[in-house]
């Protein structure tokens, strides 16, 4: 049996083939690696890197614990959480947009997604529709924003261990601990923003990818007006991270996109006749024009201010956030010119910048949830900062084009093809095997690296152990108050006294806070008329008309810390307060909750 063999290949041919197909391989990846002109970037697949979700699955994991345990004890109920939540219930009961006459304070889009979020809960128990219980929907908020800043730390390519460690300082810091339980419009304006973010900085560049961060940051803006200084910083960050043959068209058709929804609101206005002042409606001129008159709360470096007060809180919290965060920053913004990952972080960089600059205006208005748009550019800025520190401790030089996110090599586009094409060695960089001096100057030199390696190495651990060994015990003393303190059992015990021990709920008027208002609404008393929020006794024509003898057609008023602190301004709760004697008091000191009765009341 004769076997035919197949021709001999033409070597030199073949070999030629070869190089060819894999030279222009490699250059297609390059150009899908590549982020900017003469640099290389991995391009990171969230949906398909097992090790990314595995870590960020077991982050959120811890971060959804420790935020989640003992969240209807701590922290105290807020005035401001009752009525964000009271006008969700509003919305959801199909009675408007607030509990009371909506009056443009702040955008409604905020509490409708409130309402959406506790829309199921309510409508399997109606009663549990209040602050306390409420709050486990934020949890989902958190969740979101926690994933959303871990995928924007990967394709602003930070390291996978950096993209941890900025999740971890946004989720487990106990400034955030405290405020992301809270149901403030900052936290669901933060989830937006971020996904604004994770847009601009898509790694596909497609144009409505762009087109979706410009609607994105327009919904981050009506749910909480105060994220528009942060739109600046989203700029930059798409017009560094888009190809720039399509870069205009990217950052116009944002920016039309996040114009045109961001007027829906003004023309929502125009079309309820509201938008200019006139008698006998409320106006969003007037609720701009009341919001820019407020009364500035003074500079932070004033100590008996009012903003000093606010930043010493934040601090008291937490102080490794906000001055590592604001070190980070200006490291990364002193180093962009040289430093790669400081250029990838120039977006996130600028909004820290911005929201500093804000808080520190000398006449302005700074309220404790302001923070809270900051966190995760903090959590960014700050692991940033210590991958570039970690970067210039570990690296070492490198002759060619790396391709690591920590090692991105100044190159022209010719030197990063040049890396990509297979290169022969040259005779002289061959070591002689047979020279007798080769041996023992190649174990010198490898000794040397070692020894290099093992110092740098070294430095890297002390300083990871240092950071450690002064965080750790900081947030664990932060953290263990909202773990363990019951802070809202005075509020718990008030509401179980006026469900008991008032006889004729539908007939009775009693002056209260928010963060019990709905409370009392499900106990019985009369929404808006009955159970009366105290602002309104004083400050809403369509409630003070139902109160001819003023404070006389009163029957209790709940004396709360909130309660207490702004009567001074508000005459019918004044008198209420000071005609009234106490019947049942829950807690101790200024936190403490007073149920008064009034003298002249109908009771």
């Amino acid at each position: 049996m004769t076997t035919t063999l197949p021709p001999a290949p033409d070597t030199a041919a073949d070999t030629a083939a070869t190089t060819t197909a894999d030279v222009a391989g490699k250059a297609r990846r390059i150009r899908r690696t590549a982020w900017a002109p003469g640099r290389t970037r991995p391009v990171v697949r969230f949906r398909s890197s097992r090790p990314d979700l595995l870590l960020c699955v077991g982050l959120l994991c811890v971060i959804l614990l420790v935020q989640g345990w003992n969240i209807t004890h701590f922290p105290t109920l807020s005035d401001d959480e009752g009525t964000y939540l009271a006008q969700a219930w509003a919305v959801q009961q199909g009675d408007g947009l607030a509990h009371y006459t909506y009056w443009y304070d702040h955008p409604p889009l905020g509490w409708i997604q409130i309402a959406f979020l506790t829309w199921i809960p309510s409508l399997i128990a109606p009663e549990a529709m209040t602050v306390a219980t409420m709050r486990f929907a934020m949890l989902a908020v958190s969740a979101a924003c926690a994933v959303l800043l871990y995928v924007l730390a990967r394709r602003l390519f930070l390291p996978r261990w950096a993209a941890g460690l900025a999740m971890l300082l946004f989720g487990l810091s106990p400034l955030s601990v405290v405020l992301q339980r809270e149901i403030f419009l900052d936290n669901i304006a933060v989830m937006w923003m971020l996904l604004a973010f994770c847009l601009a900085a898509s790694p596909s560049r497609h144009l409505w990818h762009h087109f979706a961060a410009g609607l994105t940051a327009a919904i981050g803006v009506l749910t909480k007006e105060t994220m528009l200084v942060v739109l600046p910083a989203l700029l930059v960050t798409m017009w560094r991270h888009s190809h720039r043959d399509t870069r205009k068209f990217a950052v116009t058709g944002a920016i039309t996109a996040c114009a045109l929804i961001g007027l829906s609101y003004p023309l929502f206005a125009l079309l309820n006749n509201e938008l200019f002042p006139g008698p006998g409606h409320v106006s969003l001129i007037d609720g701009i024009t009341y919001q820019m008159s407020r009364e500035g709360s003074g500079s932070i470096f004033d100590t008996g201010s009012g903003s000093h007060g606010v930043f010493r809180s934040w601090l008291y919290y937490d102080r490794v956030l906000p001055l590592g965060g604001l070190a980070g920053a200006a490291l990364l913004l002193l180093t962009v010119r040289w430093s790669v990952t400081a250029r990838a972080l120039a977006g996130p960089s600028l909004a820290v910048a911005i929201l500093a600059v804000v808080a520190m205006r000398p006449s302005g208005y700074l309220p404790a949830m302001y923070v809270i748009q900051a966190l995760p550019f903090l959590a960014l800025v700050l692991a940033g900062g210590t991958a570039s520190v970690a970067h210039a401790v570990l690296r070492r030089p490198a002759r060619r084009v790396s391709a690591a996110p920590d090692a991105v090599a100044e190159a022209a586009p010719e030197r990063a093809h040049a890396a990509a094409v297979p290169q022969q060695p040259r005779p002289e960089d061959v070591p002689d095997a047979l020279a007798p001096e080769a041996a023992p100057e190649a174990g010198q030199h490898a000794r040397r690296t070692r020894l290099v390696r093992g110092a740098r190495l070294t430095v890297a651990g002390a300083l990871a152990l240092a950071a450690a060994a002064y965080v750790v015990p900081r947030w664990y003393d932060g953290n263990r108050a909202a773990l363990t303190v019951d802070a809202n059992a005075p509020y718990r015990a008030a509401a179980a006294w006026m469900q008991n021990e008032v006889d004729d709920p539908a007939s009775t008027r009693v002056l209260v806070d928010d963060a019990l208002w709905l409370d009392l609404v499900h106990d019985g008393f009369e929404p808006g008329t009955g159970a009366i929020w105290f602002y309104k006794a004083d400050l809403d024509p369509a409630v003070t008309k139902t109160m001819p003898r003023g404070w006389r057609d009163l029957d209790y008023v709940v004396s709360s810390p909130t309660v207490r602190r702004d009567a001074v301004d508000l005459p019918n709760v004044k008198s209420a307060l000071e005609h009234s004697t106490p019947v049942a008091v829950f807690g101790e000191g200024e936190d403490r909750i007073e149920i008064r009765r009034i003298a002249g009341g109908d009771l």
